[in-house]
Parts: C-alpha cells; structure tokens; sequence
C-alpha cells in the first residue's frame, strides 16, 4: 500500500492509497484512532469511492463513532480502466434499459463478474491495512454497502471471518442465497418498498436467505435510490452497538 495524499480537516484525515493497482482512500479521526473498529465501504453501480453517499457516511462515521473507514473503487469504476467485459456489460445494460427490459439478469451477471474480482481486492485491502499500527488485527471489522455494494459484500462477508457485522440492501436473491446463507454475523439489511429496479419479493428473500440469528429488516417507502437519510444514523448505532466505539467494547 502506498499513501499518495493526505489532507485533514472538520477532525477527519483522509489519505488516498493505492494497493497495486488499486485505488482507495482511508479516513480516519484526527485523534484517538489506535484500534479503532474499521468500517469496509462498497459504492453502488456507476459510482465510485468518492460518490457523495459513500463520503457523507465515511464522515459521519469517523466523527460520530470513531471508526477508520475504508473504500475502493470497485473494478472498471472510478479511477479503474475498464475491461472489454465491463464495456460489454454496460452496453448490454444500456441496451436492455433503452428498449424497457428488465435489467435484473443482466445486473446479475454485472454483479457475480465484479465480486469475483474484487473479494480477493478487499481481502487483499483487510490484510494490508490491518498492518497499520493505528488498525491493527485487533481492529473489529465492519461491511457497508446496499445495491451494487451488496453484490460484492455477501460474497466478501460470506468467505471472511474477520468482517463482524453488516449493512446490506436494495438488492435481490438473485444468485446470492447461497452465500448468505453462509452469512451469521449480525445483519442490518435496507429495502426500498416501491423500488422499481428491485422485485420486491426478491429482496425480501434475501433478507431471508442470511443465516444470521440477529438480523434486521428496514422497509422504507421510495424507489431504489430514495434511501432516507436518517437510515445513515441508524448504520452508525448499529456498528457502534456491534463493533464498539474507539476505545469501546461492543454492547
């Protein structure tokens, strides 16, 4: 891993980093971060690690809680050249939306093509910044990310043990049953009740399929991208409960 910038300010320090070929950034809190739990974050489709969404949780997260937090730009988003796979999957999806086709088989194969690649990236990540000395292995270890982020995060939480507990949602079962079904570590899942990209019977299967003894269901009213934003308090209490705060054991 290689820091390529730092800045700071509102008591936040954000480094940009490269991990190979890798781009990500790390926020962490100005002061008191030694083993602060780390949060994973996973943008949506199309976005990127600096998608508004994914910066205005990374900051509430630091200043509220604590917490170091993590994103990257997922393969062929962001910074990342895409490939000849990833132009063919755009083209397929832009097609099938043109002339009103459902995009969910499509979104499917999208999804089981990124998580194959980037799993093995976010474990790659969890074992390099784990040699931070303000991280640490003994760092607890959470998941962010709904649509998109829920593609590669089941997967990823599904073969990880070090990730403890997450946020998920705004996504079907569609070829994710199997690994949440491995899932067990505590779960809060977002679901959107008048998405128009997500069957919503389809999410609630999924919310079903984790095998988790605590998990949560939070139904909201809207389309896919209307996610209040109070649900952004809401993931904060939820790490907070699961991971502890700096310098906190969980409740």
């Amino acid at each position: 891993m290689h820091f390529t910038s730092e800045t700071s300010s509102n008591g936040v320090i954000e480094r940009d980093f490269t991990l190979g070929e890798i781009p990500g950034v790390l926020w962490s809190p100005e002061s008191d971060s030694d083993r602060a739990p780390l949060i994973l974050m996973a943008h949506g489709g199309g976005q990127h690690k600096r998608a508004p969404g994914i910066l205005g949780r990374a900051h509430r997260f630091v200043t509220g809680c604590g917490f170091h937090v993590a994103a990257l730009d997922a393969p062929g988003h962001g910074d990342r050249p895409r490939t000849a796979t990833d132009e063919q999957h755009v083209a397929a999806l832009r097609k099938a939306q043109a002339a009103g086709e459902p995009i969910a088989p499509i979104v499917v194969g999208i999804h089981l093509d990124l998580a194959a690649r980037a799993v093995p990236e976010w474990q790659a990540t969890i074992d390099t910044l784990q040699n931070l000395p303000e991280i640490g292995t003994e760092a607890r270890i959470g998941f962010w990310g709904i649509m998109q982020g829920t593609g590669i995060g089941v997967p990823l939480t599904a073969v990880e043990p070090r990730i403890t507990a997450a946020v998920f949602g705004c996504l079907g079962h569609e070829s994710l049953t199997e690994a949440a079904a491995q899932i067990t570590v505590p779960i809060e899942f977002l679901l959107q009740w008048d998405d128009e990209l997500v069957d919503r019977r389809s999410g609630l299967a999924l919310f079903d399929a984790f095998a988790s003894k605590e998990k949560t269901l939070h139904a909201n009213a809207g389309g896919h991208a209307a996610v209040p934003r109070f649900e952004v308090d809401s993931a904060a209490r939820f790490f907070a409960r699961h991971l502890g705060s700096n310098g906190t054991s969980p409740a």
